[in-house]
């Protein structure tokens, strides 16, 4: 890799409404450019929304559908690598996919492999673990839950990545309109993801993360300030590959931000000569129970 400038926008994904989530996808790559970003991560699910009660209906192939040509655009324009999340059809089949476009257009996807509970509904899961070569980096991608599965960041720092990308929709708390509540949901969700530090230590790697933000509305079942629909606490984290934390949102608010910083190829460098390395120290020739389908009762 050479030395990187990369930015994660924390944002809502508004249920249903995918030409006003592109449209402020594209403010957010114009400020990112004005940052001198040169690849930005949005969240999981930003542009359909997590869990759209008509996901199938907005769900589009890839990357023939309209919403990955404006990506690609909005990327070629603003000379950009740019990495979002919608909900894909291929042969009626529903995935939850995270798309990456560039400057020449599209790049390649992910589909999320290991889904949460209310995402069954919508989804299938994924089968591939792809590493793609941008040019300043080899990226990985892993999508929420999967990132609570150490085995997924460690195939792809096996197959090369250096940057490990990890959109979110995540739903811990539900707040009330009070700053206290705010606070507090906002707090829970950044100690939460925090702990995503280890997938960048355990694989030296740098690891960008970001979180929707806001309620994410629909309304023909809630209005827009109802507590019964999804609530996402917000966050974007940057880490180093020694897990030290390099960027992050501020922990107070709910809010839409964006965070950007320098990933230092001498860095990454560093960490994979140490001695300790684990991708050069690990045995896997004792982990053959990894393989196995089910867990012993």
């Amino acid at each position: 890799m050479r030395t990187t400038r990369v930015a994660a926008v924390s944002m809502n994904g508004f249920l249903g409404e995918p030409a006003t989530v592109l449209q402020a996808i594209d403010g957010w790559c114009e400020r990112a450019v004005e940052a001198k970003a040169e690849c930005v991560l949005f969240p999981e699910l930003v542009i359909h929304g997590h869990c759209t009660p008509n996901t199938w209906e907005l769900a589009e192939p890839v990357p023939d559908g309209p919403s990955v040509r404006r990506l690609a655009d909005i990327a070629g324009r603003r000379h950009l690598i740019v990495c979002a999340g919608l909900s894909e059809k291929e042969r009626d089949i529903v995935f939850n996919t995270q798309v990456l476009v560039g400057p020449h257009g599209y790049i390649g996807k992910q589909r999320k492999l290991h889904l949460s509970r209310d995402e069954v509904f919508y989804y299938k899961g994924g089968r591939e673990i792809p590493v793609f070569d941008v040019g300043p980096c080899k990226i990985g991608i892993a999508i929420c839950y999967d990132n609570q599965f150490p085995e997924v960041a460690r195939v792809l720092a096996l197959r090369g990545a250096e940057f490990l990308l990890m959109p979110h929709a995540a739903r811990f708390k539900v707040w009330h309109d009070k700053p206290e509540s705010e606070a507090a949901a906002r707090r829970y969700s950044h100690e939460f993801l925090k702990k995503y530090a280890l997938r960048a230590r355990e694989n030296a790697c740098f690891a960008v993360l970001a979180d929707q933000a806001g309620r994410a509305g629909y309304v023909d079942l809630w209005p827009r300030d109802s507590e019964n629909q999804p609530h996402h606490a917000g966050a974007a984290l940057i880490w180093g590959p020694d897990g030290e934390l390099i960027a992050s949102t501020q922990e107070e608010r709910i809010r839409e931000e964006m965070i950007v910083a320098t990933l230092d190829t001498a860095v990454l460098a560093r960490e994979r000569a140490l001695g300790n390395y684990m991708l050069r120290t690990r045995r896997p020739e004792l982990f053959g129970e990894l393989l196995r389908e089910q867990v012993s009762s």
